[in-house]
């Protein structure tokens, strides 16, 4: 499955980058060239492949060999489009405390609108780290992002109330949480900014249990 590799190939990545920058003091093995760090200076120890030993190196020796992760296009597609996309899912949430009838759908929007509202937060944290070129900062239409709910399908749970609200939250939220998950495999596939990664991958996992939640629900 694309998205599972992709997942497996990102984690991998992102463990050898955090374990290229475990910094110990003093620390060396017997693997440790001419050119690493002298006996007391700051080290780090890069993990070799499999059967191979761990290699010490200075941090400047580190910083040349530590992956780029540049966040690209694709990084910030997806950061622009996923706020968009929580937003219309605090929106749907936000109608059930009143319409809703079943405490499971209450309680599945409360959990939604608890997760995703600092998640937009820190989605804007990024995007204000890292500013797109000009050629990168082109128009996008909301609208066409998958798993997005339309103006229609808005008004009619808006004037849903009870059971049928219910059946039609559980419906819609299943759909646009679908549609997360395919944004996030793209840039799990396409991105290189290992923080946009791994809030992909946490949204992964959070929304695909939630998924199975709601189907077991409706």
């Amino acid at each position: 499955m694309d998205m599972a590799n992709a997942l497996v190939g990102r984690f991998l990545g992102a463990a050898l980058a955090a374990a290229l920058l475990l910094t110990l003091s003093g620390c060396r093995d017997d693997g440790g060239g001419a050119d690493a760090a002298r006996e007391g200076d700051a080290v780090v120890v890069a993990p070799g492949k499999p059967g191979e030993k761990s290699r010490t190196l200075s941090p400047e020796q580190a910083a040349k060999e530590r992956p780029d992760d540049s966040p690209n296009a694709a990084d910030r597609t997806y950061m622009r489009h996923m706020i968009e996309h929580h937003r219309q899912a605090l929106t749907m949430s936000a109608l059930a405390p009143e319409r809703a009838s079943a405490e499971p759908v209450k309680r599945l929007a409360e959990r939604i609108a608890t997760a995703q509202k600092p998640e937009i937060a820190t989605m804007e944290k990024w995007l204000e780290r890292h500013p797109a070129p000009t050629a990168d900062a082109s128009a996008h239409d909301h609208a066409t992002m998958p798993g997005m709910a339309t103006e229609a399908q808005l008004r009619e749970l808006t004037d849903a109330k009870g059971a049928d609200f219910d059946r039609l939250f559980l419906r819609l939220m299943t759909a646009h949480h679908e549609g997360a998950l395919k944004m996030a495999g793209e840039v799990l596939a396409a991105g290189n900014n290992l923080a946009a990664e791994e809030m992909a991958t946490e949204l992964v996992a959070t929304q695909s249990a939630e998924i199975h939640r709601m189907r077991a629900m409706g």
